[in-house]
């Protein structure tokens, strides 16, 4: 699998579904393992994952890719977790977050803010 990157953090699993995604995140967490999930599904539409389209992945800080994968190799997801987590899900289900909070709770972050600075803000006026 070719590695993919993003501001010192590493894929180390693709799914073309948030909740298999979820369920890698939470097997990291629980080993102590930061882990965060980075989708590149449009929602809008639900698409599932066609020719590398539409992928969800979990990254991890780059000096933990090696006890992220010893993990997920020693443990791998069962048939049974996958298809409890697929019928878990709900399509119709109401957002449990607003976006703002989703993109908190997704990106590792506690805050996003995309506004100039003060600062900025008067640099772009002069």
């Amino acid at each position: 699998m070719r590695e993919s990157t993003y501001e010192g953090w590493v894929s180390i699993f693709r799914s073309g579904t948030d909740y298999e995604a979820d369920l890698v995140r939470d097997r990291l967490d629980d080993a102590g393992i930061p882990a965060v999930v980075l989708t590149q599904r449009d929602h809008a539409f639900n698409l599932t994952l066609v020719d590398g389209f539409a992928q969800v992945h979990v990254m991890v800080p780059k000096d933990q890719v090696e006890a992220a994968r010893h993990i997920l190799e020693s443990e791998p997801l069962s048939d049974e977790e996958l298809e409890a987590a697929a019928l878990a899900a709900d399509p119709d289900a109401p957002a449990a977050h607003t976006p703002a909070e989703e993109a908190m709770l997704d990106s590792g972050i506690e805050k996003i803010n995309l506004s100039l600075s003060d600062e900025e803000a008067g640099e772009e006026n002069a």
